[in-house]
């Protein structure tokens, strides 16, 4: 670990073999002109590869001992680093800043992995894509089927803004130290003109979060709160259908039915 000792409220576990370092790389294929984020790049370890195709990025990190380690070890032409914390940080801004969409890069901690994703989905125009690497179960279920176990409020939530693959899987042996489940590698593209048009973001997140907070209760009953059933029925969903039979399409159509009320 080279004298640091990860710190385990930032979830540090640092990606250390070199053929997942290429592999990773080499999914991402960065080019000179890339405008490259890195969300805590801890040792450097991807760092290093990244500039050495693309030749500078940006790179977010919370850890100030990290963050002075990294001023050592790459050069202001090389690395912009940016003390914060990736929650908080305003990625729009830093797109209007260099006048172009981002490409994230991250091995994101586990424990903050989904609110991290809603945040950067909260403004996908300021993006160009995401490869992330996260715990192996949080990627299915970000790419998941409707009527499928691990569908859900991720799953919706990401469809409707992203195209969504999972790449490849990394062994825990990949990472020092090593966790104690598999990760796996994702790529996320925003949907651009594609994305469906929902026209309350605040009403469409609320509802599918609903949907979702007990599985096994009906629409009719999930989404008392919400909507009445004869909204459902005029959106053309079945009241007595749980929310993990929805497509993301069908709960976009509900909420624009609600929002007109």
């Amino acid at each position: 670990m080279q004298g640091h000792t990860p710190r385990r409220r930032f979830g540090q576990n640092f990606l250390a073999d070199p053929h997942y370092i290429r592999r990773i790389v080499a999914a991402i294929d960065p080019q000179p002109n890339d405008t490259l984020v890195e969300i805590g790049p801890g040792l450097g370890a991807l760092t290093a590869d990244l500039v050495a195709r693309a030749g500078h990025l940006h790179a977010v990190e919370i850890d100030r001992d990290l963050a002075a380690r990294l001023r050592e070890r790459f050069d202001a032409a090389q690395l912009t680093l940016l003390e914060a914390d990736a929650l908080r940080f305003d990625f729009s801004r830093l797109a209007a800043t260099l006048s172009a969409p981002l490409r994230i890069v991250g091995n994101l901690p586990y424990n903050i992995s989904s609110p991290l994703l809603f945040h950067l989905a909260a403004d996908t125009a300021s993006l160009h894509d995401l490869h992330v690497m996260l715990q192996k179960e949080v990627v299915a279920r970000m790419a998941a089927a409707p009527s499928t176990p691990d569908y859900g409020r991720l799953s919706v939530m990401l469809q409707a803004k992203f195209a969504i693959a999972r790449l490849f899987i990394v062994p825990p042996g990949a990472f020092s130290p090593a966790p104690k489940v598999d990760s796996a590698v994702a790529r996320l593209t925003p949907l651009g003109a594609q994305a469906p048009q929902i026209d309350d973001d605040a009403l469409f997140a609320r509802l599918v979060g609903a949907a979702f907070t007990q599985r096994r209760k009906t629409l009719r009953n999930a989404l008392s709160a919400c909507c009445t059933p004869d909204d459902l029925c005029a959106a053309g969903i079945n009241p007595q259908a749980r929310g993990e039979n929805l497509s993301v399409e069908d709960f976009v159509r509900l909420a624009n039915q609600v929002s007109r009320l």
